[in-house]
């Protein structure tokens, strides 16, 4: 078979933080499940040890993994190990556990499109063809779905098509919702790829639109009832040292991919409830110099940034 690694990974850096949200969403529901009543200044083995934030990801898989055992046929804690597996780059467990979830549930739009994507990441022949076909089926299941037509774009750029491709990402634009943290990611490909090919876009790209008033709230996906359970499920040690830890993974991801309005809230409100304020802060400086000359996102950061309380704000 042909290696198209490549390819693969000129699509994956574009995509990170439009396809993170879903593994963010656990950050979120475990920091609630676990941080109630306990003194935020509170830390554990892996905030101070080398290695703490793999071991606190691998103790999530062995737990969701027991889960399973228990209980084989949890198509969101099958979906929930495919994330786990994907923050730590086993990209071919992912795909499994992906898979499984998706043959549980065929019809949910998000388990079909991330297994399409580790089929990408895989970055084989064979790998891209069945993507092709996962990314059509998603497409039949939820055509607005923005994570499905991202990828759908991108790959006409790959094929020769690289107007096609502009032409869907900036429609993708069009339709993004205000403050949609996968936003700056799409821009940015439309405007690499008009670059790469020489296309003028010149007043087609849509202006940036700022979150609603609630920017804070509403970039926290909320867990649905299944990732309750699937987190509750975790041991209270092993959860204290997966929010830490996934928390920092966060942070470091945001530092290689900074225009990520989205995630840079979601870093904000995670070092607030953890009681690192100082961290919040750094968090909102961050965001607002990787938004230079972006009034509108840096209105967003600083908005979100005032209803958590987070100092300079």
């Amino acid at each position: 078979m042909a290696d198209t690694s490549t390819a693969a990974r000129r699509i994956a850096p574009a995509t990170i933080a439009l396809v993170f949200a879903g593994l963010l969403a656990i950050v979120s529901l475990v920091i609630v499940a676990t941080r109630s009543g306990e003194p935020a200044a509170q830390t554990t083995a892996a905030a101070t040890t080398p290695g703490g934030e793999a071991a606190s990801i691998e103790q999530m898989i062995a737990s969701l993994r027991q889960r399973i055992a228990a209980d084989p046929d949890n198509a969101e804690a099958w979906f929930l190990l495919g994330m786990a597996y994907r923050d730590t780059e086993q990209v071919q467990q992912a795909a499994q556990a992906f898979r499984r979830a998706m043959e549980l549930q065929p019809n949910n739009v998000m388990h079909v499109a991330y297994l399409a994507e580790s089929q990408l990441l895989l970055g084989t022949e064979d790998g891209l063809a069945e993507a092709r076909r996962l990314l059509d089926r998603a497409a039949a299941i939820d055509p607005r779905e923005p994570m499905v037509r991202f990828y759908r774009a991108t790959l006409k750029d790959r094929d020769g098509d690289p107007r096609a491709a502009v032409d869907e990402l900036i429609a993708l634009l069009r339709d993004a919702p205000a403050g949609a943290g996968w936003e700056p990611q799409v821009r940015d490909a439309a405007q690499a790829i008009a670059r790469q090919h020489d296309i003028n876009i010149a007043g087609r790209l849509p202006e940036p639109r700022a979150a609603p008033a609630s920017t804070a709230t509403a970039a926290i996906p909320g867990p649905t009832r299944e990732q309750m359970a699937a987190a509750t499920s975790i041991p209270p040690a092993q959860q204290n040292e997966m929010v830490k830890g996934m928390v920092d993974r966060l942070a470091a991801r945001l530092q290689r991919n900074p225009r990520d309005a989205e995630g840079w809230i979601r870093l904000m409100r995670s070092r607030m409830v953890l009681g690192e304020r100082d961290a919040a802060g750094a968090a909102l400086r961050s965001g607002l110099a990787a938004f230079n000359g972006d009034a509108a996102i840096q209105g967003q950061l600083r908005t979100a940034a005032r209803e958590l309380g987070v100092p300079g704000a």
